[in-house]
């Protein structure tokens, strides 16, 4: 009967985490095995014989019985006076075996049999969650907000199972509260000791080419294919598309009517800012389209360095550039190269790095984030608006427009 109550105690775990009969034997006789490798020194002549259908386990010793007096490993051979107490006609030679009950392993070892039992179901459930998780990295996975914490939120798939959304992956607009949906991607599986950390992201670019598939039938068909995707998440996104057949505009069916297929992208990456750009082998096509909505009067490349030297009229700069500089540097990104801006009709300019005499680098950091490298650059804004668009104080600004000044005064 204790074997019955033993297996009781694991009937659960089988019914609870489906885990097929052959697996759950294979278990079984795995733990059975290492109770009873601990107890007698060795278990390669023992027999278990396990059926978790009706609740029953046997485990059988296999012996030599040997005259008595010349036992000399009690694990594998019996002596003859022994033998004949379980069977009245053995002989010296022959095999016994004999039946162990679990209450011959010791209370002790019965219960450390039960703890790691249900380790090693744990553990086979959890290399499962792994591999489950792992198939779907970089795919779209939705659950429910669980506990939100300083650095992460917690989620919850339907199964139970545990998901991280570090803050970090959150787009910054995102406000979750406990029980809403979340949408992202499975950006990561490790198993960490034997547990599986899944790290779900809404930053990665993978997020939004995947957001695409799902709501544009083109992209999911194959028939408009996406060659690329470079973010600021929740501010702005540049997305390359291409199709092989001539008679589909790959920008149009992903847009779609007044921007119907793609509004519901842009809502659930907080209203990021999504620019749909037709793909090109042309490069230098391909830079112009990339830089819309500023229209180029000309381009000076050097396919060697990866660099790309852009003339536009005064009033095309800003927009070429962007707010807080991330049209030229999505742009850049987009296309592999590294893109400046120079105004038409500008004969001369000094880049801000021949001041650093006057002005330190700190500032000139500030103006090259926002794609401002020359002194005619930064001159030509307005003061209110570089402030709101840098870390920089307003007479920090005004001391170097006034040094900036100064070397065309002269």
């Amino acid at each position: 009967m204790e074997n019955i109550a033993l297996i009781e105690s694991f009937s659960e775990f089988k019914d609870d985490k489906l885990i097929d009969r052959v697996t759950l034997m294979a278990i079984l006789e795995d733990v059975f095995r290492n109770a009873l490798k601990k107890k007698y020194g060795e278990d390669d002549n023992f027999d278990i014989i396990v059926n978790p259908d009706k609740g029953d386990l046997e485990i059988w010793r296999n012996r030599i019985v040997v005259a008595d007096g010349e036992v000399e490993d009690d694990n594998r051979e019996i002596s003859l006076a022994q033998a004949r107490k379980i069977e009245p006609d053995f002989e010296v030679g022959e095999d016994v075996s004999e039946e162990v009950k679990l209450v011959d392993l010791g209370r002790r070892a019965i219960l450390a049999l039960r703890q790691n039992l249900i380790s090693k179901i744990h553990e086979h459930d959890n290399t499962n969650i792994y591999k489950q998780f792992k198939d779907l990295e970089g795919e779209i996975y939705t659950a429910e907000v669980h506990h939100i914490r300083h650095r992460a939120i917690i989620l919850l798939d339907d199964e139970g199972n545990e998901i991280v959304l570090p803050k970090d992956r959150q787009i910054p607009s995102d406000f979750f509260r406990k029980g809403e949906n979340v949408r992202g991607i499975i950006e990561s599986v490790e198993l960490k000791g034997n547990k599986p950390t899944i790290i779900m992201s809404r930053t990665a670019p993978g997020f939004l080419e995947k957001l695409f598939e799902q709501e544009i039938p083109e992209v999911f068909d194959g028939l408009i294919t996406i060659k690329k995707v470079v973010r600021v998440p929740g501010e702005k996104a540049k997305v390359a598309v291409d199709s092989y057949d001539d008679r589909i505009d790959p920008v149009g069916a992903c847009v779609g009517m007044k921007g119907s297929r793609i509004h519901s992208i842009v809502r659930e990456l907080g209203n990021e800012n999504i620019d749909v750009i037709n793909f090109t082998n042309n490069e230098q096509l391909f830079i112009t389209r990339a830089l819309s909505p500023a229209k180029i009067t000309s381009i000076k490349m050097d396919e060697e360095a990866r660099t790309a030297e852009v003339m536009l009229k005064p009033e095309e700069v800003s927009k070429a550039i962007g707010r807080g500089g991330h049209n030229i540097r999505l742009a850049g990104q987009l296309t592999g190269y590294e893109i400046d801006v120079y105004r038409e009709g500008v004969e001369e300019d000094v880049e801000l790095k021949e001041f650093t005499d006057e002005i330190e680098d700190w500032v000139i950091a500030e103006f090259s984030k926002i794609g401002l490298d020359t002194a005619k650059a930064v001159l030509e804004q307005d003061v209110n608006d570089l402030v709101r668009r840098t870390d920089l104080e307003e007479e920090t600004i005004k001391d170097v427009m006034a040094v900036l000044r100064s070397e065309f005064e002269e």
